[in-house]
């Protein structure tokens, strides 16, 4: 059975950054347009940045220029390079697999921007 595991989450400074990875198994990677959601206390989720498997990638405005979004088709994992981290940041960060055929959810990691 397919599944996503995410990591890298953590406790960093305002200005400092982070690279969260998400790694897929099941045999479903190929396929999946790969998406990073967050969700902030008392907030809904939101959509962070996605990549398609032809590496076409869209961000969210609040992120643009700060974050990357990259896959590594070889190894299964996509990774979000996070940059310039700021307070408004701090969310649980969830990787999502999505094709016609599946939907799929890691179980979040914790990003907590504080100084």
């Amino acid at each position: 059975q397919a599944h996503l595991v995410e990591s890298g989450g953590g406790l960093v400074q305002p200005g400092g950054s982070l690279r969260l990875s998400c790694a897929a198994s099941g045999g479903i990677f190929r396929i999946a347009v790969m998406r990073w959601y967050r969700q902030a206390p008392g907030k809904q989720r939101e959509l962070v940045a996605s990549i398609t498997s032809r590496d076409i990638t869209l961000y969210t405005d609040s992120v643009q220029g700060r974050f990357t979004i990259s896959r590594d088709n070889t190894k299964n994992l996509v990774y979000l390079q996070m940059n310039s981290l700021n307070p408004e940041d701090t969310a649980v960060y969830y990787c999502n697999a999505n094709s016609p055929s599946f939907d799929l959810w890691g179980q979040g990691t914790q990003v907590t921007v504080s100084s």
